[in-house]
């Protein structure tokens, strides 16, 4: 599939330019979380960052806040990341929304104690340790004892946090953060409280689809390549919401007819697109064996089309 459009594909390319920049990142105490001076793309909005903390599930998140300097209030978006935590990717996102004139607010929802556990190379062992697994063991991580067994101290460490993250207790958590983080943006005096909307992808796409079943004030939702609510929780959402999902990601595409068909029978407003060929994760720049060019300057522009419509922002 060919991208819809040039400005798709040079802002895909603002994107990549940025992450590549700041791919050392070892996320141990994660120094992306750290404000900077304003800055500029050729044709966009001047924007400064910002750290902030809110109040989450029972404990203060931190974020990264980027702000448009343009007449405020504005509309804001919550960007959510994938299971490697706040990335540079995900930094880079939330700046060229942000150039676009939107609030963007990127919370870490690994701040504290998951921060140094889930490191992105105890999460890529965890995940390679999984996947080896029977499938009846990946279905349930309880059975997980005899596997470990033969592991080492870290490799088992690595594989539980990883579990303890995905866990349904935990994805309710943080969707108890990410319900906090629309309350904050919706206290800023630079925010458009009625215009709030939220971004996710992989993790952050099924914690986004959980946080729309939460806030009944949020306006549109997007999910890429993320796993579905609880069905029986679908007619809880009021928020428009886009599914962006690839092809070949069988694990969660095969399942969005089941979310699709919940959504019309609550009356609600759902699109969605599947990409042939495109991978989970096909958005990701950083990652050159998931990443697909073509599919990703497509969604870009998919997403951006769908923010401005639902939150009645005129076209840049």
């Amino acid at each position: 599939m060919q991208p819809k459009g040039t400005k798709a594909a040079a802002e895909l390319q603002g994107i990549g330019a940025g992450t590549r920049r700041g791919a050392s990142w070892s996320g141990r105490t994660n120094p992306l979380l750290v404000s900077v001076p304003l800055a500029k793309a050729e044709g966009t909005t001047l924007t400064r960052e910002e750290v902030v903390r809110f109040p989450g599930e029972g404990r203060e998140v931190e974020a990264v806040l980027t702000i448009p300097e343009a007449r405020q209030p504005l509309p804001a978006v919550v960007i959510v990341h994938e299971i490697w935590g706040l990335s540079p990717h995900i930094r880079d996102v939330a700046g060229r929304l942000a150039r676009r004139g939107y609030v963007a607010l990127a919370p870490d929802l690994y701040t504290g104690e998951l921060r140094e556990a889930m490191k992105p190379e105890n999460i890529g062992a965890g995940m390679q340790l999984l996947r080896q697994a029977p499938p009846e063991v990946q279905r349930d991580p309880s059975k997980l004892g005899p596997l470990l067994a033969e592991r080492t101290p870290a490799e088992q460490e690595a594989v539980r946090t990883l579990v303890r993250v995905m866990s349904p207790r935990q994805q309710r958590d943080f969707a108890g953060d990410l319900l906090g983080s629309t309350r904050y943006l919706r206290r800023r005096s630079e925010v458009d409280g009625s215009r709030v909307a939220a971004v996710g992808f992989c993790m952050g796409g099924g914690l986004v689809a959980l946080l729309a079943t939460l806030d009944s004030e949020l306006r549109a939702a997007v999910v890429f390549y993320g796993a579905n609510p609880p069905l029986e929780d679908v007619p809880k959402i009021r928020a428009s919401v886009l599914g962006l999902y690839g092809g070949e990601d069988h694990r969660v595409t095969d399942t969005v007819p089941e979310l699709e068909d919940a959504m019309r029978k609550a009356g609600g407003r759902f699109e969605q697109h599947v990409y042939p060929g495109a991978m989970h994760a096909f958005f990701n720049d950083t990652r050159p064996q998931v990443y697909h060019q073509a599919s990703a300057q497509d969604a870009w522009e998919r997403l951006t089309d769908f923010l401005d419509r639902e939150l009645n922002v005129s076209s840049k």
